[in-house]
């Protein structure tokens, strides 16, 4: 579903080539300061099963509801058994490279979170969070889109707003800027030597306009396109030893840790990993969901080990449309549900805790539009977004992200960093 209200967006492959250049030349206005915050923002499309990735394992009702596909209580031992957290929840194993996190109180959970929307199609949930809404509404453009927007034009640069793939996410429109991209080294500018100067000669031949009116509005994206050249010009290097997954998931994280380490003002960053749409053969401790874990883990482990000193600054969100039902089916997988968990990891998360009591089990027998649904919803998924703008990203505009949503206190992010 398309809306209205797109900002500029970048595709480099010539999709919107010619935006890029005017947001190079005018800048929408005499840009400031570049960001120095990140949000790193992850969806599971298909909506994954988070019961089998943070496991209930003091709940008996998880073990009789999922004979098959449960995961073996920690007690159990083994390298199949959950991963303990406290006394109620466990970890998958293929978690356990986001354990040090946790343990650090750098990786938090929400349990019960989830839509108004009743009616369990895909399309429609992804929909509905991407843009920030409750069901049946449009306040067009994307969560992101208006919390970019929000901050002003003068704020944003071509590489403020970067989606990695082919195709910008909804989430993200009507941003005042927004690229699309799989790697930094997409970003060209043809120019005979390569430097400012001549970009800004070329520039000025395209727009008819001299060089000494690009100099006041320009300079900083400018700057910017140096920064992007002298990051193309040598191999990237991961920190700390990382090693990321060589699956499209993992290294999309590093081109992400590569812009946020090469400071070129990477503010939000939206990136996907889909197969989460477990109806057959689910699997538990292995099989299907097992490994979409652990390209999410490995990729997640790295990204925050590669980041280094710069971690202090991003915040990673990792959502997704709704979540399972409470009981296997007969196929030994699970149908769409309600309720999921949402985890964030950064410095200013409250973590090493799931937030949140767990909704009973059984709630999963009551009928509504859905059939037998999953887990009830404590909050409102937009309460989880709000909180991470305000606190993690500073925005204290939150009534153009959410207009007419009281958001509900969770705890998740932390009022204050000391």
């Amino acid at each position: 579903m398309k809306r209205d209200g797109q900002g500029d967006q970048l595709k480099t492959n010539g999709y919107s080539r010619r935006a890029f250049l005017r947001k190079l030349a005018f800048g929408g206005g005499q840009t400031s300061a570049l960001s120095e915050k990140t949000l790193v923002c992850v969806f599971l499309r298909g909506g994954a099963d988070t019961l089998n990735m943070f496991i209930p394992c003091a709940d008996d009702d998880y073990y009789k509801m999922r004979p098959n596909i449960a995961i073996k209580a920690p007690s159990k031992g083994g390298a199949d058994s959950a991963i303990k957290l406290d006394d109620i929840y466990a970890l998958h194993p293929k978690m356990a490279p986001l354990l040090p996190l946790y343990k650090e109180g750098r990786l938090g959970v929400v349990q019960g979170v989830g839509t108004d929307n009743p009616y369990g199609s895909h399309f429609a949930a992804q929909d509905q969070i991407e843009h920030g809404e409750a069901c049946g509404h449009n306040l067009g453009g994307g969560w992101l889109g208006r919390h970019l927007a929000s901050r002003g034009d003068d704020k944003q640069t071509p590489l403020s707003a970067v989606a990695i793939g082919t195709a910008l996410p909804e989430s993200m429109r009507g941003a005042p800027a927004a690229s699309v991209l799989t790697n930094i080294d997409e970003v060209k500018l043809q120019s005979p030597g390569g430097d400012t100067l001549r970009a800004a000669r070329a520039l000025a031949a395209l727009y008819k306009t001299e060089v000494a009116l690009l100099a006041k509005p320009g300079k900083t994206t400018l700057d910017l396109l140096a920064r992007v050249e002298k990051m193309q010009s040598s191999p990237y290097k991961v920190s700390n030893t990382a090693e990321y997954p060589a699956d499209s998931f993992g290294q999309g994280l590093k081109e992400i840790a590569r812009m946020i380490k090469g400071k070129v003002g990477l503010e939000v960053a939206a990136l996907d990993l889909g197969g989460w749409d477990t109806h057959f053969f689910q699997g538990g401790a292995d099989g299907l969901q097992a490994g979409n874990i652990d390209v999410l883990a490995r990729g997640l482990a790295a990204f925050d080990t590669d980041l280094g000193t710069a971690c202090d600054t991003v915040t990673t969100l990792v959502i997704t449309e709704f979540g399972r039902r409470n009981y296997e089916n007969s196929s030994m997988g699970t149908d769409h549900g309600r309720g999921f968990a949402v985890m964030a990891i950064g410095d200013r998360i409250n973590g090493g805790r799931v937030h949140g009591t767990l909704p009973s089990l059984k709630h999963g027998q009551e009928y509504d539009l859905l059939g037998p649904s999953g887990l009830q919803i404590n909050y409102d998924y937009r309460s989880v977004l709000a909180e991470i703008l305000l606190r993690s990203m500073d925005n204290h505009r939150l009534d153009l992200v959410f207009p007419g949503f009281d958001t509900a206190e969770i705890g998740l992010v932390k009022r204050s960093v000391v």
